[in-house]
């Protein structure tokens, strides 16, 4: 049984580290200054579009080797329930034609919020990394 939940929770690391990996490659390709442009646009710093960027390379690649996943989907998370509330919200669960809406936002915080909870042990460099002790105790 565990060995499944593991498995599981690995194919929901890998994919939301991939997703988020994308994303951020993406703005930084597409011309980061055409973000900070349309973040100053709505309301936001400008510069907020490097720190959501950087967050969604870096947490990316750490989801993927299995980096940090808790906090490192917690920080992912933040970054949806944002995105969500500030853009996506307006514009309903499916879009208004013009912009998809917040049901891809909506699954990949469920996904990173799950991830934040429980963890993702298996084929993580976290337990070569930081030599992971057993304990008797577990702790929430």
């Amino acid at each position: 049984m565990l060995k499944r939940f593991e498995a599981s929770t690995l194919i929901l690391r890998v994919i939301l580290g991939i997703t988020f990996f994308v994303h951020g490659v993406v703005k930084f390709q597409g011309g980061i200054e055409n973000i900070v442009g349309w973040f100053d646009a709505i309301g936001l710093p400008g510069f907020l579009a490097y720190v959501v960027a950087t967050i969604e390379v870096a947490g990316g690649l750490a989801l993927i080797l299995g980096i940090g996943s808790r906090v490192v989907s917690a920080l992912l998370a933040l970054l949806m329930i944002g995105a969500t509330l500030k853009v996506k919200l307006a514009v309903g669960f499916l879009g208004n034609g013009e912009m998809a809406g917040y049901e891809l936002d909506l699954a990949l915080l469920a996904m990173a919020v799950f991830i934040a909870i429980n963890g993702s042990k298996m084929f993580a460099l976290d337990k070569v990394i930081f030599k992971e002790q057993k304990s008797d105790t577990t702790s929430f």
